[in-house]
């Protein structure tokens, strides 16, 4: 069972585009200033199966992309993780994720981090900083977090800032 404590099916924040956002519960960072603080516990939330949370999010036909968002989706790295994005993959849609752990340090992770990341089109890395909170970035908290493209990255062996227009672009 993956931990969920909601979903947003038309968000317009959590990346470019309508999308689905499945914000997973228990989060080990805990950052002071969270915009989810509820998400914290990992005793908390609902269970779903990855069919019925894929089922759930790949219901609207508008949307284009689903972000994992949190809480820590990393927390739940796994085999079910792993299928429920498949079915979301086998619906079009694009997959982004926000992580509280930076690139490098999943690089370094378990297997199933490492999987997780390898899943993804993008990833929204670093933990929130108060000290650092800016809301004029899009899609980002914190001016410490990076929006990389995750293939690249890979590619690459180390970070690599998505460049698309659509994630890095102004606000309209």
């Amino acid at each position: 069972m993956l931990r969920v404590a909601g979903c947003v099916a038309d968000s317009i924040v959590d990346g470019p585009g309508l999308r689905s956002t499945v914000f997973f519960q228990g989060c080990p960072h805990r950052c002071p200033g969270c915009h989810n603080p509820e998400t914290w516990p990992f005793e908390g939330g609902q269970g779903f199966t990855p069919e019925a949370l894929a089922a759930l999010v790949t219901k609207s036909p508008l949307c284009k992309g689903v972000t994992l968002s949190g809480g820590e989706p990393f927390a739940q790295a796994g085999e079910e993780m792993l299928r429920f994005l498949g079915l979301c993959r086998a619906a079009g849609l694009e997959v982004a994720a926000y992580t509280g752990y930076t690139f490098e340090q999943l690089l370094a992770g378990t297997d199933d981090q490492k999987a997780l990341l390898a899943a993804l089109d993008t990833l929204i890395d670093g933990p929130f900083i108060l000290a650092e909170r800016s809301l004029e970035l899009r899609f980002r908290g914190s001016r410490n977090q990076r929006i990389l493209n995750v293939p690249q990255s890979l590619a690459a062996g180390a970070p690599v800032w998505e460049t698309a227009e659509r994630w890095v672009g102004e606000h309209e």
